[in-house]
């Protein structure tokens, strides 16, 4: 066997995160000049039957044995394209597909016998990314013959034929199990020599942000008046700011545009997308404003003339201290992160992506990515007439202040 080349499979129920993991493993490889190429089972199935007949949860049913050989067919013809490419210059093959049954996988270890074989088992159950995954997949060309509830009952339907035969890596020689969402690996098991397995496993636990585009929400009233937190609106100036970065960007294919829940995020992004092409708002609660508490819509005077023991303490120790019944800096680190994490997988193969916070919440995000001490993060400089550009990946890291106006 020659073992340096490399068959790796990608397995786990649909929107669990396969097909955005297999495009970040090609890039990466590819960036550091590692041949390699996708062999998706889905886009050889959707290229060669009706729509109507994909689409349909009943096509993915066990029962189905007319559709179950149907699917094996491609799947064996993928291999058979996957063997080929490595035959060649190829150097790592990977097979993007639900590859949920311990049948199927033998299938693929007796027919791709002549390299090493990793896999892969991507798992999330987080309910709400699971629903808008399912709201961006049914979308698709697949479903655009469907009623859009009807289309999300019928992907519903589909998974929960899957989960009829899903059965996870435990036989297989070499896999990592990995939480698709947090990017963590949750077991692994290496039996044989596997080649660029320390380069892969980085892969699979990096962050990856082609192009993130860091923004402050546009003026509000509350700002022009110095008080924290509350849910105001923006102003004339604020809505004038907001259609400025929508000029800005027009050039640029932003494809989503994450927000918190709060008017102030989100009449800024919908001023932003409204000059953009097929670009979405998706509001993420993780990345509210920091919860202000019993001095939530007060000004900071006001603050130290009714309250001076709070001024205080907040002032001595910034980021550790909460507002009473409210949240410090230290405490929003787990939903920030959370909220990330959802962006990220959600971006799906989109290479630049916008979100628009607060204040406080930009800056535990720039903290993320620049891994600056905690009792500095408080005092990072969050402009309103300027942005961040981020980027991060394998090879690349940028952080980069500009002026949008």
């Amino acid at each position: 066997m020659n073992d340096d080349k490399l068959y790796l499979v990608l397995m786990g129920l649909p929107a669990r995160g396969k097909s955005t993991l297999a495009i970040r493993l090609q890039d990466a490889f590819r960036k550091s000049r590692i041949p390699a190429k996708i062999f998706n089972n889905g886009n050889l199935r959707r290229a060669y039957l009706p729509l109507t007949e994909t689409s349909s949860a009943n096509f993915y049913h066990p029962d189905n044995t007319s559709a179950l050989e149907m699917r094996k067919k491609f799947a064996l013809i993928n291999m058979k394209w996957a063997k080929t490419y490595l035959e060649g210059k190829g150097r790592v093959a990977i097979i993007d597909a639900a590859n949920i049954s311990r049948a199927r996988r033998q299938m693929i270890e007796e027919n791709l016998n002549n390299h090493p074989i990793l896999f892969i088992e991507c798992i999330n159950d987080d309910q709400e990314i699971l629903h808008l995954s399912i709201m961006e997949k049914t979308r698709l060309p697949e479903f655009s013959r469907l009623a859009h509830k009807t289309a999300q009952k019928e992907f519903l339907k589909r998974i929960d034929n899957y989960r009829l035969i899903y059965t996870p890596l435990r036989m297989e020689r070499n896999y990592f199990r990995m939480d698709s969402l947090q990017n963590k690996i949750i077991e692994e098991k290496q039996s044989d020599p596997i080649p660029l397995y320390l380069l892969i496993k980085d892969i699979l636990v990096t962050d990856v942000v082609k192009n993130l585009f860091l923004i402050r929400h546009a003026e509000t009233k509350f700002n022009t008046i110095d008080r924290i937190g509350g849910d105001s609106t923006l102003t004339a100036k604020g809505t004038s700011q907001a259609k400025t970065l929508g000029s800005f960007f027009k050039k640029q294919q932003i494809s989503y545009i994450f927000t918190s829940h709060k008017k102030r995020a989100i009449q800024t992004a919908r001023l932003i997308c409204a000059m953009q092409k097929n670009c979405k708002v998706i509001p993420i609660k993780e990345f509210d404003e920091i919860a202000g508490g019993i001095c939530e819509g007060m000004t900071y005077k006001d603050i130290e003339e009714t309250m001076p023991e709070v001024f205080r303490a907040r002032k001595t120790d910034k980021y550790h201290y909460a507002y009473p019944h409210g949240e410090s800096y230290e405490t929003m680190k787990p939903r920030i992160e959370a909220g990330l994490k959802k962006s990220f997988f959600l971006n799906r193969h989109a290479d630049d992506i916008m979100i628009i916070g607060h204040q406080a919440v930009n800056r535990m995000i720039l903290a993320h990515f620049l891994y600056r001490r905690d009792d500095d993060v408080p005092y990072i400089y969050i402009p309103q007439d300027e942005f961040y550009h981020i980027v991060s990946t394998q090879n690349k890291k940028l952080f980069e202040l500009k002026p949008y106006a």
